[in-house]
């Protein structure tokens, strides 16, 4: 009877580890990232090889309130960034939807922010923003969706964040940027993670990484 206890109390510890698990991240710090071959660096947060390491160039753009957003908007914090476009019936509306369930879970987090890219800026004007905005639930001031010169916005996607990561396949602003990836940006401008915004696992995962930087 006494061997029966000490295997269930055994049982129920590892039970519990694994859900600990499943809530804390596989590691101390998030690797860093700065090509669109998404190899991981393992560098020390504040060190010099930190410091020259890629990072987002400065950006302007106008979001669902006609307000300029830079990145000067996202100083001292953290964000997810994604692109997308107003019309798109495919993939997007379940990318909007995971977009804000991560708006949801860090409602009162000051230090995160959502930044969502119209890669349709011609179509999607301010007013279409604000009428997406409304209907996906997207809280102004939090969660940014931005239009601007197209241009901009794409050289951004590619060569910024490397959000299409069909490598060997060179592509240029005529062709359309349309990508399911989320990305999770530094205090810094570093990217510091790539997740499938379509997948269960990779959100939570998301989720898991934020709580990781929110603490370095």
């Amino acid at each position: 009877m006494k061997i029966i206890k000490i295997n269930v109390l055994l049982l129920f510890l590892v039970c519990l580890g694994c859900k600990d698990a499943k809530t804390k991240s596989r590691v101390a710090n998030l690797p860093y990232y700065k090509d669109e071959s998404f190899t991981p660096y393992w560098l020390e947060p504040g060190s010099d090889e930190e410091k020259n390491f890629h990072s987002v160039s400065n950006f302007s753009m106008t979001n669902q309130e006609g307000g300029n957003i830079t990145d000067a908007t996202f100083s001292g914090k953290i964000y997810v960034t994604d692109f997308f476009f107003t019309s798109c019936p495919g993939i997007c509306p379940r990318m909007t939807a995971n977009m804000k369930e991560i708006q949801d879970a860090f409602l009162n987090e000051e230090k995160l922010l959502l930044l969502s890219h119209s890669v349709t800026p011609e179509k999607d004007s301010v007013p279409a923003l604000k009428d997406y905005a409304i209907n996906k639930g997207a809280i102004s001031g939090k969660w940014h969706l931005v239009t601007g010169d197209r241009k901009a916005i794409y050289d951004l996607g590619r060569n910024q964040y490397f959000v299409e990561n069909d490598l060997g396949i060179v592509k240029d602003e005529d062709d359309f940027l349309h990508t399911e990836n989320f990305l999770l940006i530094d205090k810094n401008r570093h990217i510091r993670g790539i997740y499938n915004g379509l997948n269960r696992a990779s959100i939570n995962q998301l989720k898991i990484d934020i709580e990781t930087l929110l603490k370095e």
